[in-house]
């Protein structure tokens, strides 16, 4: 009951303990004074996500409103995220595959032993369960984001929706596609202006990120896929990624997107001015709708 608390207590520690409150007791016999009364060694548990957001349930119907409508009218419904970062080169990935032998890697994780750092970007239609990731040899930034969906669209999507004026992005509410981001929004206004397509976006609350689609129906296929497997090169990291089905028919396309992105890039506010960008009425910081524009301006990071 005093200012000092008992942090990483080993059994001998507490058996000294109670030797000096005059209770003569070994380590073993502290232990199974423990375990009798439901104590065990047990490791944090990540479960808190913070203070909930007022609006986060709102949100959460509101992406279930929109993919109900876009569904019912044969609309294209993507969900977007970069997956972490991975290290190209002879390195350990995390879990277990049948062999005979383990695989020999490197003993430690050093960038300067790498042959690059890769980040996957991917772009999941939910609506026909198909993956195209793009694999970024840069930096994450909007603009890489957006040319993975430009990219997706171009090979794949207009001609599975060759009728569609309109789409409906899931994304999450931090980084290169969250919803504070200027230039995100300034590079999705191009890609709207070329393909002649309306972008409906939705972004998930803070700390809610587990919920988009692309995180448990095609991150986690990836990493079930490649579990075990060194990624010592990219076109390995490819055919991991080109290589992830499932029983209920997931199929991936990946592509290298090996070009030089510049971060920290400054959007002004006439770009964002010129932008034709209507907010939902709904959480309208986290949904929106970009509009092609009739004269695309020349303006822009």
């Amino acid at each position: 009951m005093t200012e000092r608390k008992w942090v990483r207590r080993s059994l001998r520690h507490l058996s000294d303990d109670l030797g000096k409150q005059g209770l003569r007791v070994c380590p073993n016999t502290t232990a199974r004074l423990l375990r009798k009364r439901k104590f065990s060694l047990k490791s944090n548990r990540k479960g808190q996500t913070g203070p909930p957001h007022p609006d986060r349930n709102k949100q959460f119907q509101n992406i279930q409103q929109n993919r109900a409508q876009f569904t019912d009218a044969g609309l294209p419904v993507i969900s977007i995220d970069a997956k972490k970062k991975e290290l190209v080169g002879n390195f350990k990935n995390v879990g277990v595959a049948w062999r005979k032998k383990p695989e020999a890697v490197n003993t430690y994780d050093f960038i300067r032993d790498a042959q690059c750092r890769a980040t996957p970007y991917a772009i999941y239609d939910v609506n026909r369960n198909r993956g195209t990731v793009a694999v970024g040899i840069s930096a994450d930034t909007a603009r890489f984001a957006v040319d993975g969906i430009q990219h997706g669209w171009q090979r794949d999507g207009c001609r599975a929706y060759p009728q569609a004026k309109q789409m409906l992005i899931l994304a999450d509410g931090g980084g290169s596609n969250g919803h504070r981001s200027r230039l995100f929004k300034a590079s999705l206004q191009r890609f709207a202006d070329l393909c002649g397509i309306a972008l409906t976006v939705c972004h998930y609350p803070t700390g809610a990120s587990k919920w988009n689609p692309v995180e448990h129906r095609l991150f986690s296929q990836i990493s079930i896929n490649w579990a075990a497997q060194p990624l010592r090169s990219l076109e390995i990291m490819l055919a991991c990624i080109r290589g992830t089905t499932t029983r209920t028919g997931l199929r991936v396309s990946a592509w290298l997107n090996d070009k030089i992105y510049p971060t920290k890039i400054k959007v002004p506010n006439a770009t964002m001015k010129s932008l034709n960008l209507e907010r939902l009425p709904i959480c309208p910081n986290w949904s929106y709708i970009i509009r092609p524009r009739l004269v695309p301006t020349a303006t822009g990071p």
